[in-house]
């Protein structure tokens, strides 16, 4: 008789041996048989059954092995239920000898938490969509367009020419640029499936149902026109002339300066960019004598850098070439009409008062506009009022050593319009950033007694800014070749500044603040 190993056969073996030779004397002696003996003798004789019960299931198990082969007769002593580690980590399988690995007798289950719904649904804030805008891949066979900027070239007017008839003469307006057509291997040519692609996304971006208020319907329409607008061509200004105006799709030419009642847009310099933000801060600030400007880019102009361009007014008086003025003035008349206040309240000027057509109130607006700026091309010509940098206008023509005699200074880009000689126009508006506190222009406001409510008003509400970043945001290549919002609020803090700088001297002064809406 052998010793059983296994724990399991331990205890078999150790009951066995108690109950059975207590159920044969329970039974063959004359003992009452009360109820504790039969449920005792009972659970032996269940469990006796369940021994042979066993015993039987391994001997059929034992005899079947040797018909599944060598593989599946391994470690046959061992109980058929293999223990698992109770760190609930398991082992990986066992490699054989043949290269093959065991699979472990494991069913994996994967308990899948059901998703609980929000507590409360209608505090759930839905996220937003954002609009994705699909690009249309060309199919097989179909013609491949590109659309570069206009080439002034004869042989890119040789390629435009090729195109069909209906693509010359088609709407271009919100394309931007005319579109060339591209033959290129595996292409056929003429076919009728031609397709124009989808119109591009305006760089005016208005993304609400109606403009900032301070923008009228007609300056949307022109900034349009002048960011998305198709050109036909460039033309000088003038005759020798190094300024460019950029013709656009719908303008008569012929005429000089090539622009008649059809659009048109005068190129600056990337440098000039300010002139972008001085109109917007004209229409924040209710004076409106600017005229509408945007960024614009094109591969073919200014190098591909974003430049401002100007709607160009046939409507503006005849300017001299020396001051491009329509009124000729010194700096001394100048602070003579001042004086006057020609034109105020309706009162005629006598003749030896020497004014012009142009309104007092003008010269207030003026004067404000250019100090938040501190643009000095248009009153103090020669930089008397400031220390001017090497890359000034004054500096570079040597205008800067003439302020001895400054009432003999000549003003410049003072404008005016043929059917409206009472007001001025704003023109070469380009602002400086860079001038310190310390270094204001304070000559700008000299002789000037009253200032526009509606500018001032703007100036103290605390408002300046956020109508600032929602009116710029609109100019999409302004914006971004500002360097975003971080850019612009830079911009905006200095306007600020100069904005506290001016109130302070109104009320230093005495100046009034008056209603100049005539």
């Amino acid at each position: 008789m052998t010793c059983p190993d296994k724990p399991g056969q331990l205890i078999n073996w150790f009951v066995c041996t108690l109950c059975v030779p207590r159920v044969r004397k329970l039974w063959s002696s004359r003992r009452p048989r009360t109820r504790r003996n039969l449920l005792l003798g009972t659970a032996c004789a269940i469990y006796l059954g369940f021994l042979v019960s066993q015993v039987g299931r391994a001997s059929l198990q034992h005899r079947r092995a040797p018909e599944k082969g060598p593989q599946q007769s391994r470690d046959t002593d061992e109980a058929p239920f293999p223990e698992l580690p109770l760190d609930g980590t398991l082992a990986p399988p066992e490699a054989q000898g043949n290269g093959t690995t065991l699979q472990p007798n494991v069913v994996y289950i994967t308990l899948r938490s059901k998703r609980s719904k929000p507590a409360n649904i209608r505090g759930t804030v839905k996220p937003k969509r954002r609009k994705k805008y699909a690009v249309a891949s060309p199919a097989p066979g179909q013609e491949a367009l590109d659309g570069p900027s206009f080439q002034l070239q004869e042989a890119a007017r040789a390629a435009d020419a090729e195109l069909p008839g209906y693509i010359q003469g088609g709407n271009r307006a919100n394309t931007g640029r005319p579109w060339r057509l591209l033959r290129g291997p595996g292409v056929r040519g003429g076919g009728s499936d031609f397709q124009l692609p989808q119109a591009r996304e305006s760089n005016i971006r208005i993304y609400s149902e109606s403009s900032p208020s301070w923008l009228s319907k007609e300056d949307i329409r022109r900034m349009r026109l002048l960011a998305d607008g198709a050109v036909v061509g460039l033309q000088p200004r003038w005759s020798n002339s190094k300024a460019l105006l950029l013709v656009l799709e719908g303008s008569t030419s012929g005429s000089v300066p090539g622009c008649g009642p059809g659009p048109c847009g005068l190129v600056k310099h990337p440098l000039d960019m300010s002139e972008v933000f001085a109109f917007h801060l004209d229409r924040i600030l209710g004076l409106n004598r600017t005229l509408p400007s945007v960024g614009r880019k094109s591969e073919f102009i200014q190098d591909g850098r974003p430049f401002p361009v100007i709607l160009w007014d046939s409507s503006l008086s005849p300017t001299s070439n020396d001051t491009h003025s329509s009124v000729k003035l010194t700096w001394g008349i100048y602070q003579q009409l001042l004086k006057q206040k020609c034109w105020q309240n309706g009162r005629i000027p006598k003749p030896d008062w020497g004014c012009t057509e142009v309104h007092h109130h003008e010269w207030s607006k003026m004067a404000l506009f250019d100090f938040l700026l501190q643009i000095y091309n248009r009153l103090d010509t020669n930089c008397c009022g400031f220390r001017p940098q090497k890359e000034d206008a004054c500096v570079q023509n040597g205008l800067r050593l003439k302020c001895d005699h400054q009432d003999s200074v000549v003003l410049a880009h003072i404008v005016q319009r043929k059917h409206e000689p009472r007001h001025l126009v704003f023109i070469n508006n380009k602002g400086f950033f860079d001038r310190s506190e310390d270094n204001l222009n304070f000559k700008l406001l000299k002789g000037i007694q009253e200032f526009p409510e509606s500018a001032i008003s703007v100036l103290k509400s605390q408002h300046l800014r956020q109508k600032l970043l929602q009116s710029l945001f609109l100019d999409k290549v302004y914006w971004e070749s500002q360097g975003g919002r971080q850019g612009i609020e830079k911009l905006i803090d200095v306007i600020e500044q100069r904005a506290q700088i001016l109130l302070t001297y109104i009320s230093a002064h005495g100046a009034k603040v008056l209603p100049m809406n005539e």
